[in-house]
């Protein structure tokens, strides 16, 4: 493969959210142009005028934003190429590759009806098709007609699909296609194929869903003359309980992902993935990815989406994040939650704590809020482990913190002093400790949490409750 020749796209309908199997989707033809050091081009399909809206292709744009994936040519818009759909199809009417049909769309349900009924494949049955010698219907009075696109009748298409392997379709399988509405209007795979002509498109990596409109943008790119991209059908991505991912497994928004407290770096990984290998290779930073994709390694199985797995990467990226990137996602969480930073640890060194036991942002800042609010214990946690008997030593261990070095490598042995002159046991005197400083049980390491409380906090809420 030349360094210039690789071109492709990625061509979402603005119908609703960027969800994963489209992410993917993005993912795989950014990596592919990278590789070759071709290009990436974003066009938006928003012909379907009823579905489509702004909101959606904002969130399109912010999702591929967020992951990273940075388009070199576009957005096109296919809404704004109308006089370049418009001059094909005249050009095709002229060289008759396609044809006026005036059939009523009644007539066309009652023509598949009649198929249907004696068992054959409901079709279009060419009635307005041009043939040498045929004799067409009279046009009737004040009907605007579509335009069909004049199908092969004979042979087949094949394709050597790089995920599938070779597919074959006999051309008698389709019927002549609209590709322009009544009102002028071109359709989906029309326009699709004007696209990717003019785009000078090499590589079409899609869902496989698309699999049937490939045999028709094939016959209608080789009417026009264009030379064939190399086309891969993706198989879609699947819940961990095999069916088809949905709203009910969770997030299938990119940019719920964000709102969940996941990194980026982390859903690229794991998306990656998603049916693609690189050997046993399970963590790759995104120039290792578009060093090592190739098209050979898609796999034709479903993939399954795994919580856990994406769970696993998360956890791992947020331990190799820089913490103040980290606090920048973490401080308006804490905001939200009330959180108060007058006279509080550094955010930086709280998260530094923290980070290696999370799995998503969002963890952190749950974890995170007990040094930004005031603690709060429930009464029966404080009745249960602050007693009568704890308080003797928990009055030693405030008189030793007001003069030793606030260090945790110094408080953690001052702790162990204060247990064997009183006899206890760590959970006997960190419990306590934890209740009259954090307000909750579970914490990380008493010193740890000490430390980055400060000496003037821990003494005055000790002071307060003895």
């Amino acid at each position: 493969m030349t360094a210039t020749t690789v071109r492709t796209r990625f061509a979402p309908s603005p119908t609703g959210y960027l969800h994963l199997g489209g992410a993917r989707t993005a993912l795989f033809s950014w990596a592919y142009a990278r590789r070759f050091g071709g290009t990436f081009v974003l066009r938006i399909e928003d012909t379907d005028l009823e579905r489509s809206t702004p909101e959606a292709v904002q969130a399109i744009i912010e999702g591929m934003q967020w992951l990273g994936l940075e388009h070199d040519e576009g957005p096109f818009y296919q809404m704004k190429r109308m006089d370049r759909y418009r001059e094909v199809v005249a050009q095709m009417l002229e060289q008759g590759t396609a044809y006026y049909c005036y059939c009523s769309p009644e007539e066309v349900e009652a023509m598949r009806e009649r198929q249907r009924a004696a068992g054959d494949k409901p079709r279009y049955d060419g009635t307005w098709r041009p043939e040498p010698g045929k004799t067409l219907p009279a046009i009737p009075e004040g009907r605007k007609p579509v335009v069909r696109f004049k199908n092969p009748l004979d042979g087949e298409v094949t394709w050597n699909d790089v995920v599938k392997g070779p597919i074959t379709i006999s051309n008698r399988e389709m019927d002549d296609l609209v590709i322009a509405r009544p009102d002028g209007t071109p359709t989906y795979n029309f326009c699709v194929v004007v696209d990717d002509w003019d785009m000078k498109i090499t590589h079409v990596i899609r869902g496989d869903d698309h699999v049937n409109n490939t045999p028709r943008q094939i016959n209608i790119l080789k009417a026009l003359g264009g030379t064939l991209p190399e086309y891969g059908h993706v198989p879609m991505i699947l819940g961990a309980d095999g069916e088809k991912l949905s709203k009910r497994h969770g997030a299938v928004s990119v940019m719920d992902y964000p709102a969940q407290g996941y990194l980026p770096e982390a859903m690229l990984n794991y998306l990656a993935r998603l049916g693609w290998s690189h050997g046993d290779d399970e963590i790759f930073s995104m120039q290792q990815f578009c060093e090592w994709f190739d098209l050979d390694h898609l796999t034709k199985a479903p993939a399954q989406f795994n919580p856990e797995k994406l769970n696993w990467l998360n956890n791992h990226y947020i331990k190799l994040a820089d913490n103040a990137r980290l606090a920048t996602l973490v401080r308006p969480l804490l905001e939200k939650d009330g959180a108060s930073f007058e006279g509080a640890p550094d955010l930086d060194a709280v998260i530094g704590l923290l980070k290696d036991r999370a799995n998503t942002i969002n963890e952190i800042a749950a974890a995170a809020l007990m040094f930004y609010r005031q603690p709060a214990p429930e009464a029966a946690l404080v009745e249960q482990h602050i007693t009568e008997a704890i308080k003797p030593a928990l009055a030693e261990f405030a008189q030793r913190c007001a003069t030793v070095e606030w260090t945790k490598e110094a408080i953690a042995p001052m702790i162990k002093e204060v247990l064997a002159a009183h006899k206890l046991k760590m959970p006997q005197l960190a419990m306590p400790l934890r209740l009259i400083v954090a307000g909750q049980l579970q914490t990380p390491a008493i010193d740890a949490v000490l430390q980055l409380f400060g000496r003037d906090v821990v003494l005055a809420r000790l002071k307060n409750t003895l």
